[in-house]
C-alpha cells in the first residue's frame, strides 16, 4: 500500500484502546504515521499490535473531557513525538437512556465527553498544524443524527453538535492548510457495543445489530475496519480539498 507522504508525521487518536479507535490507529500506523494513543484506559494492546506490524506508537492516559488532562496530553505528545499532524477525535460514550431516565448530570457528562472534548483537543493541537500550514482534524459523528430512534436524546444532540462543530472549525481553519471533517458510523460491533448485549463474548451478531443491518443497503453488521479506509483517505494528501464534510459510513442506512 502506498503511503500518503505521511513519513515523519504524527497522528493523535483518542479512544484508541479498543474498537473503532484501535482500528483507526492501526490503519494510520500502516499508512506511515507515528501514533499517539490517547485513552482514559490502557492502550498497551493497541501499541503492541502497531509495534508487531512495524509501526511506531506511544500510549498516553487522558480524560478528554478535562481541560487540565488534555493540556498534560498536549505537553506529553509534543515532548515525546514532537508534533501532531492528524487529530482523530474518536473518544465517546453512548449510553441508552429513555427521555424520562435522563438526569441533567447524565446530559452534562455525555456532552462533556462527546462534544466538549473535541473543542479541548482541537484547541490543544491545531495551533501547531496552523504554524506548519498542514493538518487534519477528523471527528467522530454518528448516523444516529440521520435516523429517528428513542433512548438516545442526549447522544443524538451531542453528535449533531459534532457535525456543527466540524463545519464551523473547517471554516475557521480552511485558509491555513487545515481540513476538518467528520465520519458518521452506524451501529458497529465493538467491545463497547457488545458490552450491552446479554452475551458480550458471543461470536454471533446480536439481534439488535442484525435488525439495524437489515435496513442498510449493505445488509451486514458494521465492523471497525469498515471505517478505517475513509479515515485514511481524510488523513491523506488526496483529501486536501475536502473539508467541512460529514461522511456517512453505515452501509447505506442513512442515504443523503
Amino acid at each position: 500500500m502506498a503511503k500518503h507522504n505521511s513519513e515523519g508525521k504524527v497522528a493523535v487518536v483518542t479512544g484508541a484502546a479498543q474498537g473503532i479507535g484501535r482500528a483507526y490507529a492501526l490503519r494510520l500506523a500502516e499508512e506511515g504515521f507515528a501514533i499517539a494513543l490517547a485513552d482514559i484506559a490502557e492502550s498497551s494492546e493497541t501499541a503492541r499490535q502497531i509495534s508487531a506490524a512495524g509501526g511506531a506508537a506511544e500510549s498516553f492516559r487522558v480524560d478528554v473531557s478535562d481541560e487540565s488532562s488534555v493540556s498534560q496530553l498536549r505537553g506529553d505528545v509534543l515532548a515525546t513525538l514532537g508534533r501532531c499532524d492528524v487529530l482523530v477525535n474518536n473518544a465517546g460514550v453512548y449510553p441508552f437512556q429513555l427521555w424520562d431516565e435522563i438526569e441533567y448530570a447524565d446530559w452534562r457528562q455525555l456532552i462533556s465527553v462527546n462534544l466538549d472534548s473535541m473543542f479541548l483537543m482541537a484547541k490543544a493541537f491545531t495551533p501547531g498544524m496552523r504554524e506548519r500550514r498542514w493538518g487534519r482534524v477528523i471527528n467522530q459523528a454518528s448516523d444516529v443524527f440521520g435516523i429517528v430512534i428513542k433512548g438516545v436524546a442526549h447522544y443524538t444532540a451531542s453528535k449533531g453538535g459534532v457535525i456543527g462543530f466540524t463545519r464551523a472549525l473547517a471554516t475557521e481553519l480552511g485558509d491555513q492548510g487545515v481540513t476538518v471533517n467528520a465520519i458518521a458510523p452506524g451501529l458497529t460491533r465493538t467491545p463497547g457495543t457488545m458490552s450491552r448485549q446479554p452475551d458480550p463474548h458471543s461470536v454471533e451478531d446480536p439481534e439488535e445489530m442484525v435488525a439495524f443491518a437489515q435496513g442498510q443497503a449493505i445488509p451486514r453488521v458494521e465492523q471497525p475496519e469498515d471505517l478505517a479506509g475513509v479515515l485514511a483517505f481524510l488523513a491523506s494528501e488526496d483529501a486536501s480539498f475536502v473539508t467541512g464534510q460529514t461522511i456517512w459510513v453505515d452501509g447505506g442506512l442513512v442515504r443523503v
